[in-house]
């Protein structure tokens, strides 16, 4: 391994992410420090429609803006929940959609050169219209469906921002 962890406290913890500090020694022997977020995974799914795809808007307080993103979430009071079953109850919730087919797609991190938390990638297709399951995190939320040339134009001009929704994409186009 080149980087041993020697020591670790945790600085904060609710019940949704512990922040923690670990001092660690390089393969060279000289020390150093990292903090480190550890966050549930969470999945993210593309309800892909013909030639649209569906996305929600919500305002994301960290960085006070409201922002287009794919349908994607955790639960907080399971730490390890079967991911498709997660990308289901996340796609019904936010969008009112159900996937009659749910992809795996891929498993990516979201940030991890600070945190541990990754995501798993859903496509769902055959999608049925039902009512909204919003949890009150969610009530300001919004759903549209966009065709993929708008969505496509959305990532270009900055309007669309959420990097796990742009990776996202770049999983499905290079999985066809």
């Amino acid at each position: 391994m080149d980087i041993k962890q020697t020591s670790t406290r945790t600085v904060y913890k609710n019940r949704w992410m512990r922040v923690r500090e670990d001092e660690i020694e390089r393969a060279d022997g000289s020390d150093g420090i990292f903090g480190v977020v550890e966050k549930p995974d969470f999945a993210l799914v593309i309800p892909r429609e013909g030639d649209s795809l569906h996305l929600v808007e919500q305002f994301r307080y960290p960085v006070s803006g409201r922002f287009w993103e794919f349908p994607q979430g955790s639960w907080e009071d399971r730490r390890d929940p079967d991911p498709a079953v997660l990308a289901r109850a996340e796609l019904e919730e936010e969008t009112g959609l159900r996937a009659g087919t749910l992809h795996h797609l891929g498993h990516l991190y979201e940030a991890y050169g600070y945190s541990d938390q990754g995501f798993d990638v859903f496509l769902a297709t055959d999608l049925e219209h039902t009512q909204r399951r919003a949890t009150i995190q969610e009530q300001d939320l919004r759903h549209r469906r966009v065709a993929i040339t708008d969505f496509e134009a959305m990532i270009r001009s900055g309007e669309i921002k959420d990097a796990p929704t742009i990776a996202a994409y770049g999983l499905l186009l290079i999985n066809g």
